[in-house]
């Protein structure tokens, strides 16, 4: 398969010269061609954790649909959440197994743009969740008094809803930027799913517009969230050292340490991948944080909210002792 794959390349290749008034209709995912030996040990083990993946986040949405003692606000947030971690996973790691298996796999114009667009959009949509789940935990912790007040169904929605609404109509302009591109220098994306960097290498129309309007958005979309946690957590940490009882601190913090070590994980992984250059050798180390950060991150978030909060635990070990206690809390 890998042979044929090559055979592709050379001849696109070849007739690049007769091509380059054409609109590209179709890319070549490269994958993972250094772990060809290990492609099959490989595709089990993402299909695993794929599987994994869809399903504790699914059971966290389940559990908190059907157990009225998890029908709180952060929790209402969590399953929103793991409503992300699915869309992302969906999205790419399904596309991912067929590169693998195959060597590497063909993917139309359309199909592309569809990827980068609902990857995009969720991304978008989980950095303001987060910061929306860091405001319900200011609330909590620093207004408790007023807090059932102000955190009604009505206000829960709201804020569940505008973030999934921001997400997919903010990359509506950058996708449609995009499919405009004109790509007359090469086909093949070194990567196993459709990124926009890769994708600007390739084109050979002038990207300035979308690098402008990516610079532009950096700030309502990352740099604003971001900062808006860190200042709800400085105000959380504050409150949280006033607590006179050893006892009520801990329970305090215990209710924001699952979210904090999502934040940590998710924008780790976000920074890192989006930091670090895409050529040469370092095409290597930007796949694997794109790896952990589209495959690994959506399976943490329903593990570190199950080991750390006693009320899923709790609630696992009832549903079913093989899926809650072996699946999680094992």
């Amino acid at each position: 398969m890998k042979t044929s794959f090559d055979n592709e390349k050379r001849a696109y290749r070849s007739g690049i010269s007769t091509m380059n008034q054409t609109r590209l209709r179709e890319f070549i995912l490269l994958g993972f061609g250094y772990i060809n030996g290990f492609s099959i040990l490989f595709f089990i083990f993402i299909l695993i954790i794929f599987l994994f993946t869809v399903i504790g986040n699914l059971l966290i949405i389940i559990l908190v649909s059907t157990n009225v003692r998890l029908q709180t606000p952060m929790y209402y947030f969590l399953c929103h959440l793991s409503s992300c971690d699915i869309v992302i996973s969906t999205n790419i790691v399904p596309n991912m197994l067929g590169v693998i298996v195959l060597g590497g796999k063909k993917i139309t114009f359309f199909e592309c743009m569809t990827q980068i667009y609902f990857y995009s959009g969720t991304i978008v949509t989980e950095c303001f969740l987060l910061s929306v789940m860091s405001y319900d935990r200011y609330l909590a912790i620093c207004n408790p008094l007023r807090y059932s007040g102000i955190m009604d169904m009505k206000y829960q929605i709201y804020l569940s809803v505008w973030p999934w609404l921001a997400g997919f109509i903010i990359n509506i302009s950058a996708v449609a930027l995009m499919a405009n591109f004109d790509f007359c220098h090469d086909n093949i994306i070194d990567h196993y799913y459709c990124d926009v960097l890769p994708l600007q290498k390739l084109s050979c129309s002038d990207t300035s517009a979308i690098q402008m309007e990516a610079i532009l958005l950096s700030l309502p979309i990352f740099i604003f969230p971001s900062g808006f946690i860190i200042v709800t957590y400085v105000y959380i940490f504050r409150n949280i050292i006033k607590i006179p009882s050893t006892t009520g601190k801990h329970k305090a913090f215990s209710t924001c340490s699952s979210h904090l070590i999502v934040v940590g994980t998710f924008y780790g992984a976000l920074t890192v991948k989006y930091m670090i250059p895409s050529k040469g050798a370092s095409m290597l180390m930007n796949k694997i944080v794109s790896l952990v950060h589209t495959v690994f991150t959506p399976l943490f978030n329903p593990i570190i909210y199950s080991f750390r909060n006693q009320d899923i635990k709790t609630t696992l070990k009832k549903f079913g002792p093989i899926i809650g206690q072996n699946f999680f809390v094992y």
